[in-house]
Order: structure tokens, then C-alpha cells, then sequence
């Protein structure tokens, strides 16, 4: 797998402040894309154990609220199976640390046998996230009032909450 950029301090793509990884490769190919030079599945630089390894540390500060996957698409199924460890990692080692991922699929295509996005690890990936950011990005739906994303159709779904409920539970910031 490979990454297109790392964000230390993103305070753009979840609550808090965060870390956000954008992987590269995506076949959604969504118009008006804000970075379609991370559709190409080689563009930026190799995740490796040193990628990981500074990815961790600028995760260890308490100011540091979680991770968050982005791209390009963390769930085509090559980045999948790349970021599954890496995500392992961070709950073994991070357990109160948040993680967010953003998909151009949607939760039902991730957990469709058969659909593009399914493979042998999705289930076992959305398990690990606390909140997934789903649906393509629809340029005739854009809405820059939204929280988190970019257009109407997107959800913001509590995974946790999801998975426990087998269905949709959509996330809803604290009130404070």
C-alpha cells in the first residue's frame, strides 16, 4: 500500500484533534474530487514499519484524540488488507485513542459478499472504528455547512453502536 499524505494536528476530519493518513488507490473516482491523484494506487510514498512506527508516535500525545483513514479509498480491498494490522496495532496499543475512517463506499457495499469493497477483512475493519464517514462524495449534493463531510447523501455512522444494533446508527457529537 502506499500513502499520499499524513496529517499531524488534522483538526479538519473528526473530533479533536487528530492524525489522518490518506492512503492511495481509489476506483470510486467520485467528480470533483478534492485529491484525485490519490486514486492512483502507487502515487506518494510506501507504508512501511517506519510509516507505522511514526504514525504511533504522533498518536501517543494526550492532546492526540485518534486516527483517522482517509484517501484515496482505505477500503479498496489491497489497503484493507494493508491497514488492518496497522489499525490492530493502534487498539492493542492506543486503546483510547479514536479512529475514523472515511469511505467512498457505503456501509451496506462494504458488507455486501460480493460487492467490490467486500473482502476477507472488511468486517473485521469496520470492527475496529469508532466512526465511519460513508457514501461518495456527490458534487450536485455539496453542502460545505456539514460536519465532517463533504455532501448530503454522507453518513456519519457510530460503528459501535451499529454493529451491536445490526443497523444503522448514525454518530451524533457530545453535547457539552
Amino acid at each position: 500500500m502506499y500513502y499520499g499524505n499524513i496529517k499531524n494536528c488534522d483538526i479538519a476530519d473528526g473530533i479533536g484533534v487528530r492524525v489522518s493518513l490518506f492512503v492511495s488507490g481509489c476506483t470510486n473516482h467520485c467528480e470533483n474530487c478534492f485529491q484525485p491523484e490519490t486514486w492512483d494506487f502507487c502515487y506518494g510514498k510506501p507504508f512501511t514499519e517506519e510509516t507505522e512506527e511514526a504514525l504511533l508516535k504522533m498518536l501517543r500525545p494526550a492532546f492526540i484524540h485518534g486516527l483517522t483513514l482517509l484517501g484515496g479509498e482505505p477500503f479498496e480491498p489491497e489497503n484493507q488488507r494493508a491497514l488492518l494490522p496497522f489499525v490492530r496495532r493502534v487498539r492493542e496499543e492506543l486503546p483510547d485513542k479514536t479512529i475514523w475512517a472515511y469511505s467512498g463506499f457505503t456501509l451496506e457495499e462494504l458488507q455486501t459478499p460480493g460487492a467490490h469493497a467486500h473482502c476477507e477483512v472488511t468486517a473485521e475493519l469496520l470492527a475496529q472504528l469508532d466512526v465511519l464517514v460513508d457514501g461518495r462524495f456527490v458534487e450536485a449534493l455539496k453542502d460545505i455547512s456539514l460536519l465532517f463531510r463533504g455532501s448530503s447523501n454522507q453518513r456519519l455512522i457510530d460503528m459501535k453502536r451499529t454493529l451491536a444494533a445490526q443497523q444503522v446508527v448514525l454518530w451524533e457529537p457530545e453535547v457539552v
